[in-house]
């Protein structure tokens, strides 16, 4: 199979990319010193010439509150630069896995959100997500979305590194306790991407590692597997204010994902000390 990898230097795509390597798979890896996604003849040219039989779309504009002040560019690579990417697939007839968030939810109550749940972002960041996966949907009869949250892998920033810096300076760490969710490591999932990406059980999908935390109980797991002398307090999310809102409940339901026969992920803390001890062993 011959799979194209849209973002393949970011967090996601270079362990899709180098996953995909490993199970001996031809794979073209584009970012956008390669092809500008906001080209539509670019694209276009590109995704014609080398003809993939799938392509896993992990390329976006995630900075979720720079998004609050740069719309029209995050509008442009999330909805835009998909659009353009699935109209080429259709055209080749190409697989189209588009990763999509947490965050096309609104985020109230307590209870996990299924695929099929209303959708009703909170944030600009969300509100392009959410456009990309209609534009997949409508476009498209052969797809897969896959909405994950709270993503740390090897490449790239994310919470874990975020909180192993800040434990350098500092013994005391105030981090928010009343949004809900689960982390989502990268290899992992990168795994299980391909894994569906074989199959032709299409349809939209929540894919996450096991369990739910707050993002202040996920520091504090940070803390404790690196033995660092840090105390973290949990802070209500009006304490911590920032430009984009964030859904409290971000709890995703993978019910889906067993049904349909996929091996779910590891749960979140064994995927943080496996990740740690990667980090630790390079």
């Amino acid at each position: 199979m011959k799979i194209l990898v849209t973002g393949y230097t970011g967090q996601l795509g270079s362990d899709v990319f180098m996953e995909g390597i490993h199970r001996g798979y031809e794979m073209i890896g584009i970012s956008s010193k390669e092809v500008n996604l906001v080209n539509e003849q670019l694209v276009y040219d590109y995704i014609k010439a080398e003809n993939p039989d799938a392509i896993i779309h992990c390329a976006a504009y995630t900075a979720v509150d720079q998004a609050e002040k740069e719309k029209e560019r995050c509008w442009e690579i999330n909805v835009n630069g998909t659009r353009y990417l699935v109209n080429a697939a259709k055209e080749i007839n190409a697989k189209f896995m588009y990763i999509s968030t947490d965050y096309v939810f609104e985020g109230s109550g307590h209870i996990p959100y299924k695929e099929t749940d209303i959708t009703n972002p909170v944030n600009y960041y969300g509100r392009s997500k959410l456009e990309g996966e209609k534009i997949v949907q409508s476009h498209l009869t052969d797809w897969f979305i896959v909405r994950i949250s709270w993503v740390f892998g090897r490449n790239g920033r994310n919470f874990v590194k975020s909180i192993l810096k800040l434990a350098e300076k500092t013994d005391e760490l105030n981090i928010v306790g009343d949004q809900i969710g689960s982390p989502t490591y990268s290899l992992e999932l990168s795994r299980l991407l391909l894994d569906m990406i074989g199959t032709d059980k299409y349809g939209i999908y929540h894919a996450t590692n096991e369990g739910y935390c707050s993002w202040a109980e996920f520091a504090t797991e940070i803390i404790r597997l690196t033995g660092k002398n840090v105390k973290v307090n949990a802070i209500k999310t009006e304490e911590y204010p920032t430009l984009a809102v964030r859904p409290k409940n971000s709890r995703l339901s993978k019910q889906k994902l067993v049904e349909a026969g996929f091996r779910p992920l590891s749960h979140w803390k064994e995927a943080v000390k496996h990740y740690l001890d990667s980090m630790e062993k390079r």
